[in-house]
């Protein structure tokens, strides 16, 4: 949880009215924040390094909050200000403008195709004549730093560049170059008076306390990211350092905007983030100049995009859940207090709320609901007994897992846990099986190649499992019950976990009859018979037909598990191109069941 530290005497004159600790600790309970410590700047100097280092420095009360991770907003003095204010009634939701630059084209950022395999995604603003004093600088930079820190995933995912414009000459060029054909002066160095080439800086950053843990983003690059002005001046090397050429100070008016990312949904958030908390000090406040973005193939993309939406939610629902009782209209002006703005629909049952750019982090009804029951006040909400008697049990699902783990443990086999995400590879192709596009759930910017999809079996974990045990002596008995993920688009968030048992037996003979006897063992203490496929009367019973699995001997050691008249598991020996893919030296044979098919 983020911790924002915000000047006392300023926040206060923003608020226009000074509080008790206790009296802002009460007010920030109501608007859902926690008051985490009261100290000063000096007070933090002379715990961090010393009595003599604190002499000096102001005595100014700080006033450190913990932030929710997902309220972006909320990171900066202008963010937190700006929310007390409509909170407490003295503004509305303010509302932030595109315009169109006076008496000269937009600025653009020409990508190059180099980009693609470093930093694919690149967004730009521009605020106009801003007037920047001491704290708000600070304040700029340090919001900077809790976006990296916070959803930038420490600059893998976005890196924040801001430039002094009068400095600089557009059209920009965001290009992908070997190290030692980048040369500028950055922004930090031994030796500020020296240029360096990229290969150089790496070298010297590595000792850096501040820069060295960004050094592995783009390390083993061949080519590394960078952004040059019309006359090829060096702005930024992302996500790194930027040029001291384009450093911005109190005394900068224009600045350019820029951030270079891996996810584009995170980087146009965090470029929203920006410019809406700090265009209040452009000339016409709140008012945002567009870049346009010509990506290689030639298409245009304007940025920043600062339009709302609108979530439909039912007013009757929302007091359900809050366990509330308000009519819609005091339950739009809650809403609005909570910068949502938010109007009562013609049939007076339902909220028509506005998202602001402000707020990506409201995703579902459910969070439009949150910010309800806060604005209504968690101490205002009556306690009411449940209306019947109630006890808490075990879920059936995990009930009958925690039996399946006694019972294959009692089997001799170990219970082992493999990761959740695997590569495309072992999902489909490493297991010979093909991919239909319609099964897996794909990782979008994956951080390697292992955690391309969420696995759809077990079995490439065991697999691997064994290959890492290899050296461990035979027969090697693991198990594993966890879930898979299967899409389905009848599901809200478009997929489905299945829960699943896998168990595999590495030796040096066929395990047909090994793993087999593990089903039946398993199936006995379930209660579930076995039946033969030619029984007339099979309903309460499991029987086995061959499989035509391609992981698995198919129709010769391979068999489909059927239960009430359902495949719910396949079972046999590996196939020898599977073991090759993992490889394994030694015969495998393995056991999948769908346990959800069990209760």
């Amino acid at each position: 949880m983020p911790t924002v530290g915000l000047n006392a005497e300023e926040l206060f004159r923003r608020l226009e009215k000074t509080y008790t600790e206790d009296e802002f600790q009460a007010l920030c309970f109501e608007f859902g924040l926690e008051l985490d410590d009261v100290t000063s700047k000096k007070e933090e100097v002379r715990r961090e390094q010393g009595d003599k280092a604190a002499e000096g420095l102001p005595e100014d009360t700080i006033y450190k909050l913990d932030i929710p991770a997902n309220r972006y907003d909320l990171l900066c003095m202008e963010g937190i200000a700006r929310s007390l204010r409509v909170f407490l009634g003295k503004d509305k939701a303010q509302e932030y403008t595109v315009v169109e630059p006076v008496a000269q084209p937009r600025q653009q950022i020409v990508m190059t195709q180099a980009t693609q395999s470093v930093r694919p995604f690149v967004v730009g603003a521009v605020l106009r004549n801003v007037s920047l004093d001491t704290l708000s600088y600070d304040s700029f930079i340090d919001l900077q730093e809790k976006l990296h820190q916070n959803i930038c995933r420490r600059r893998t995912l976005v890196a924040i560049g801001t430039h002094d414009l009068d400095h600089i000459q557009g059209p920009f060029t965001y290009d992908a170059q070997k190290p030692t054909d980048i040369k500028f002066k950055p922004l930090r160095a031994k030796d500020m008076s020296k240029e360096y080439d990229a290969a150089e800086l790496m070298k010297e950053y590595e000792t850096d306390l501040q820069l060295k843990k960004f050094l592995h983003i783009i390390k083993d690059k061949p080519k590394y990211p960078v952004i040059r002005d019309s006359n090829g001046v060096v702005l930024s090397m992302p996500p790194i350092i930027n040029g001291s050429v384009s450093k911005i100070s109190t005394s900068t008016k224009n600045i350019f905007i820029e951030c270079t990312a891996t996810d584009m949904t995170k980087a146009k958030v965090v470029l929203n983030m920006v410019v809406c908390m700090f265009s209040e000090y452009c000339e016409k406040p709140f008012t945002i100049e567009p870049v346009d973005v010509i990506r290689p193939d030639g298409s245009t993309e304007t940025y920043p995009d600062l339009s709302c939406r609108t979530d439909v939610t039912s007013a009757e629902l929302l007091n359900r859940r809050i366990g509330i009782n308000c009519w819609a209209p005091k339950l739009a002006e809650l809403l609005t207090q909570m910068q949502l703005p938010t109007k009562v629909s013609e049939n007076g049952l339902d909220l028509a709320v506005t998202i602001p750019p402000t707020r990506p982090d409201v995703l579902h009804a459910c969070d439009i609901w949150e910010d309800a029951a806060i604005a209504y006040g968690y101490n205002n909400i009556e306690w009411v007994e449940p209306q019947v008697v109630t006890e808490g049990a075990q879920q059936p699902i995990n009930k009958l897992t925690d039996a399946l783990r006694v019972v294959v443990s009692q089997a001799g086999f170990m219970e082992v846990l493999t990761f959740a995400l695997c590569s495309l590879a072992d999902g489909f192709k490493n297991l010979r099986r093909p991919d239909d596009g319609l099964t897996a759930a794909v990782i979008d910017n994956p951080c390697s190649v292992e955690c391309e999809i969420l696995r759809v079996s077990l079995l490439s974990g065991l697999l691997k499992t064994c290959f890492l045990s290899k050296d461990k002596a035979k027969p090697i008995k693991i198990f594993e019950v966890a879930d898979v993920a299967l899409l389905d688009p009848t599901h809200e968030c478009g997929s489905r976990n299945r829960r699943r048992l896998g168990a595999m037996i590495c030796s040096t003979g066929s395990q047909f009859e090994e793993i087999q006897a593990l089903l039946d063992y398993v199936m006995k203490q379930l209660g579930v018979s076995r039946k033969k496929s030619t029984d007339a009367d099979r309903k309460d019973g499991y029987y086995l037909l061959p499989s035509s699995d391609p992981a698995f001997f198919a129709d010769i050691a391979a068999a489909d598990v059927i239960y009430r008249g359902k495949r719910i598991g396949v079972m046999g020996v590996i196939h020898p191109e599977v073991l090759e893919n993992f490889n394994i030296k030694f015969p495998c044979g393995a056991l999948e069941l769908e346990v959800e098919e069990l209760l």
